[in-house]
């Protein structure tokens, strides 16, 4: 029915490649260790290192025994995909613990051979990615690995690989052939954008019985407090990192060791503060200009942050991309200064119910979030912007905070720990409005329409594009997979 292919445009062809994607990110060793592959790499093998078999010795005295050796699915330009490719990417959905009651076979293989078209036609556009860019992300891997198990060792004894040299060739071929296949598509619908005219085009287009159904929604404010540590505090995490600065630039102290020991970030403490970053990686403006002004092993004087304070040791520098070590430490906050900001969020909730001035005039007035005081307090929408928020969507901690609130109702002050490693807060919210399930409206959905038509005007794009180069492309399928139902031409007419 049209108005489900609509609603589901923003993922997929069909439902099966969300979980194929899944797998195949698996398979790119994307985080965890599961997705390492545990006997080859030969998913990211070029067609000239197709491994060939032994020669055997002809005896006629003696009879042999057939083995069947690792067919070769596909090939797809200079890419061959075996038949323990798919095997192997199937195993790790399951270990993933994903339904693979609906992906099939042939599915798989569709993926594969979508996956090397792209990074195939990558090369001939010169659309390069680098070595160093790959190591480095193999490199991110290898530690976040060894952090989870336990040494290097340990890996490589868990993924079955004889030593480090060949497990990071495999990852650097299986990161290789996902970063050109990942380049490739963002190349081709980087500059795809949508006019108003087109997005009314594609509403009007929809029948009236088959458009969307958007899921209830809400509108919400909020009004927080942000509590200061004193200057005394202040000055005592700043004479703290100034001593560790010290213990390592004159005593060769382990600045890793200092961040396992010291540091308030939850997201690098166990890794030594081990972050890789460049200037477009989504950090603190801040925290990247001290970390770009410095040179290779070199710490870096104390500096504050909306997180706390931190000092930064740069361990390599790699062109545009920096590997860092820092540790953060965060100000204490006394708990009478905590009790204070929730009294005066309680005095300001009970003015407003008072009727002395309204939510929106409170936050602009009273509010620490500067970028939601100036708008009456209301939140927006982190996925698009918008500030309406689906129920079934929401942020499971926002959708609790505001579940049992009914109309023109503020909750009492809420405190809430910084997931980021920030200082906590309190605050107060407010449902400003509702809206029901609904069918999809123009005027009143439009952001949401809008995001739908684009991701079409994408997916056209992609399609005709992948149309093309199926057709340019040396494509060999073979026999036993030729009567499989492709979404793409793959089996050439």
């Amino acid at each position: 029915m049209k108005q489900s292919r609509i609603m589901n445009l923003k993922f997929s062809k069909t439902k099966n490649s969300i979980y194929i994607v899944a797998a195949l990110l698996f398979s790119g060793i994307a985080t965890a260790q599961d997705s390492i592959p545990s006997e080859s790499a030969n998913e990211a093998e070029p067609m000239e290192t197709i491994a060939e078999a032994a020669p055997v010795k002809k005896d006629s005295s003696i009879n042999f025994k057939r083995i069947k050796l690792d067919g070769i699915a596909a090939v797809v330009g200079d890419y061959v995909i075996l038949d323990s490719d798919i095997e192997k990417t199937l195993i790790d959905l399951k270990s993933q613990g994903a339904s693979t009651e609906d992906i099939t076979h042939c599915g798989l293989l569709g993926k594969l051979m979508e996956d090397r078209l792209y990074a195939n036609q990558a090369v001939q556009d010169s659309i390069l990615v680098s070595d160093d860019e790959v190591n480095a992300t193999g490199d991110r891997q290898l530690q976040s690995l060894v952090q989870q198990i336990g040494s290097m060792d340990k890996v490589l004894k868990y993924y079955k690989k004889v030593d480090e040299a060949t497990f990071r060739e495999e990852l650097y071929k299986i990161n290789k052939l996902r970063m050109l296949s990942e380049r490739m598509q963002q190349d081709i619908i980087k500059e795809i954008e949508i006019t108003p005219e087109e997005v009314r085009q594609f509403f009007n287009k929809i029948p009236e019985d088959e458009r969307p159904v958007f899921g209830a929604e809400l509108e919400i404010a909020q009004i927080t407090k942000e509590p200061e540590p004193s200057e005394e505090e202040k000055q005592k995490v700043i004479d703290k990192l100034n001593q560790i600065k010290a213990d390592v630039d004159d005593n060769d102290a382990s600045f890793s060791v200092k961040a396992i020991l010291y540091s308030q970030d939850p997201g690098s403490k166990s890794k030594g503060g081990f972050y890789s970053i460049t200037k477009d990686t989504g950090f603190d403006k801040k925290f990247k200009d001290v970390a770009f002004s410095l040179r290779e092993g070199e710490v870096s004087e104390p500096f504050e942050t909306a997180f706390g304070y931190h000092i930064i040791y740069i361990e390599k520098i790699r062109g545009q991309e920096l590997d860092l070590r820092h540790i953060l430490v965060i100000p204490e906050i006394s708990q009478n200064v905590m009790d204070e900001a929730k009294a005066e969020l309680d005095s300001i909730r009970k003015k407003i119910i008072d009727g002395e001035f309204t939510f929106a005039e409170a936050a602009l007035n009273f509010s620490d979030e500067k970028e939601t005081k100036f708008d009456g307090g209301l939140l927006r929408n982190p996925v698009n912007f918008d500030s309406k928020f689906e129920l079934t969507k929401m942020d499971p901690t926002l959708y609790n905070q505001v579940q049992n609130l009914k109309d023109n109702e503020i909750t009492y002050p809420v405190l809430e720990e910084d997931p980021r490693g920030g200082a906590p807060k309190y605050k107060i919210l407010k449902i400003t409005n509702r809206y029901d399930e609904h069918i999809a409206d123009f005027s009143k959905d439009y952001t949401k329409i809008q995001e739908l038509a684009l991701t079409e005007k994408k997916y056209n794009a992609i399609k005709k594009w992948m149309d093309k180069h199926i057709e340019d492309t040396y494509i060999s399928v073979n026999d036993e997979n030729k009567d499989c139902e492709f979404a793409n031409n793959w089996v050439k007419e």
